[in-house]
């Protein structure tokens, strides 16, 4: 029930070796039943877009790639900000198709997760990420020290 554990379990459950099914039904556990996942996309005329899914749009929309592929992310850094029963991450992301740490990350990013504390556990209320890309640096205070 902890954000920690929380933020682990996210990344491992999306993780694994190509062929390895996820278990899914963890990870819609770690959700609030009205989640929202939300990557942001890049557009040619220098704006922005998102798309929004719920737990299962995600599962059916971005499952089968990330078992098809291996899909390996972790956390590299994180700032938090909290009051009451709210709490906002953001989570610094590298993402590798094998386990292998020495392997040159094909993606990194950042998460900005929500959660909320109902009195007795932290749920992901949303999760909205961008990908670093040229132009779209990761900002320094965002990386490992």
């Amino acid at each position: 029930g902890s954000v920690d554990a929380i933020l682990a379990a996210l990344y491992d459950v999306i993780s694994g070796p190509a062929g390895a099914t996820r278990d899914w039904n963890r990870f819609r556990s770690l959700m609030a039943p009205i989640a929202r996942l939300m990557p942001a996309r890049a557009l040619p005329n220098g704006g922005g877009s998102v798309t929004m899914w719920s737990a299962d749009d995600y599962v059916a929309t971005a499952g089968a790639g990330l078992e098809r592929s291996g899909f390996f992310e972790r956390e590299i850094h994180r700032t938090t900000e909290a009051y009451g029963q709210i709490m906002h991450v953001f989570s610094t992301y590298e993402s590798r198709r094998t386990a292998d740490l020495t392997e040159r990350p094909f993606s990194r990013g950042i998460n900005s997760i929500q959660l909320l504390k109902d009195g007795s556990r932290w749920w992901v209320v949303s999760i909205f990420w961008d990908a670093e890309r040229p132009g779209n640096e990761i900002p320094s205070k965002y990386l490992p020290r």
